[in-house]
This record gives C-alpha cells, sequence and structure tokens, in this order.
C-alpha cells in the first residue's frame, strides 16, 4: 500500500485510468469479436457493416495509448483481409 502522500495520489489517479482504459479496451474487443464472428459465420453484409465500429474502436484504443499503433494497424489489416477472403466466395 502507498505510504507517502504523493504516492496515495499517484494511487488514485491509476486506479482512474484504468477504469477508463478497460473500458476502452473492452469496447475495442467486443468490436472485433463482433466482426470476427460475423466473418465466422460468412455473414458478409453485416462484418461489412460492422467493420467501420471496429476500425474506429481500434483508432481510438491506439490513440489513447491503451494499445499500440502498430498493434492497432496490424488487427485492422488482419480484418480486412479475412473479411476479404469471405467476400471474394
Amino acid at each position: 500500500m502507498a505510504i507517502t502522500k504523493s504516492a496515495k495520489r499517484a494511487l488514485r489517479g491509476s486506479t482512474a485510468k484504468r477504469v477508463v482504459n478497460d473500458r476502452i479496451r473492452r469496447t475495442m474487443r467486443d468490436k472485433v469479436k463482433t466482426v470476427r464472428d460475423e466473418v465466422a459465420k460468412k455473414d458478409v453484409k453485416g462484418a461489412t457493416k460492422d467493420i467501420a465500429s471496429a476500425f474506429k474502436a481500434l483508432d481510438k484504443a491506439a490513440k489513447k495509448g491503451v494499445i499500440k499503433k502498430g498493434t492497432a494497424n496490424r488487427k485492422k489489416a488482419r480484418l480486412a483481409k479475412a473479411l476479404a477472403k469471405v467476400a471474394k466466395k
């Protein structure tokens, strides 16, 4: 447990930031999972509609520093590639 005054303040701040970061991370994962599920079901219309919201969530997470920019780009590329593979058939 924090002992000094400044350590207690830092703990409060980091706890608040953790709540925000967890919410951003959860939103991102849910959106990506939705697209992945639709791709697995070969629901091209639904996946095409939801991929924009997944990209937005990934970009927002990268902007806020929850994930790195390269990680967001990699995830977006893999989602787009999976969707293109299903849409081609």
